[in-house]
């Protein structure tokens, strides 16, 4: 069974709603950065971005990070695993840091992405926003800012689709 938890104008809504958490939160931007975890983090934190910049001179800064290698089940997942690269062309010391994720279930995703920002530096914080938080939690992470929370079954999926990447915005569950 399939069912739309979110149309391209809920995904707006969202993203527009995660943006004023995170302005409310970090008065004026100052030493804010953006980091999308790659795939659709990327485009989610360049959509907030883009309402946290409008009408301001100081623009918040969009970096990219690949978790591929900080995976915790990289074996099981595959023998050559595909590597998209990090782009982060700001220096994060000191910055706080907001990333940037679709979902958010066990926390193993985000662990692995704060493994591999702190080889960038050391931020003065770090915070997370993610579109839809899914529960079912193995590890002691919790989103800062959430666009939309969900409940699921462990065995239900909850895939995103943006346009960047997809063609389309949404969120589907599928239980099974």
């Amino acid at each position: 069974m399939k069912r739309r938890l979110a149309d391209a104008k809920a995904i707006r809504a969202l993203v527009t709603r995660l943006a004023a958490q995170i302005s409310r939160h970090n008065p004026g931007v100052k030493d804010l950065a953006l980091v999308g975890i790659k795939r659709r983090g990327v485009q989610l934190a360049e959509r907030i971005a883009a309402r946290l910049n409008s009408g301001r001179r100081t623009k918040v800064p969009v970096g990219a990070i690949d978790i591929t290698l900080y995976r915790d089940d990289l074996q099981m997942v595959s023998e050559t695993p595909i590597v998209r690269g990090t782009e982060i062309s700001f220096d994060i010391s000191g910055k706080t840091l907001v990333l940037v994720d679709d979902v958010v279930f066990t926390g193993r995703t985000i662990r692995a992405a704060l493994s591999a920002l702190l080889d960038f530096g050391r931020p003065r914080a770090i915070q997370l926003a993610v579109l839809v938080d899914r529960g079912h939690r193995e590890l002691p992470i919790q989103p800062d800012f959430t666009g939309k929370t969900v409940v699921t079954r462990r065995d239900d999926l909850v895939d995103i689709f943006l346009n960047e990447t997809d063609g389309r915005d949404e969120v589907v569950l599928t239980r099974k």
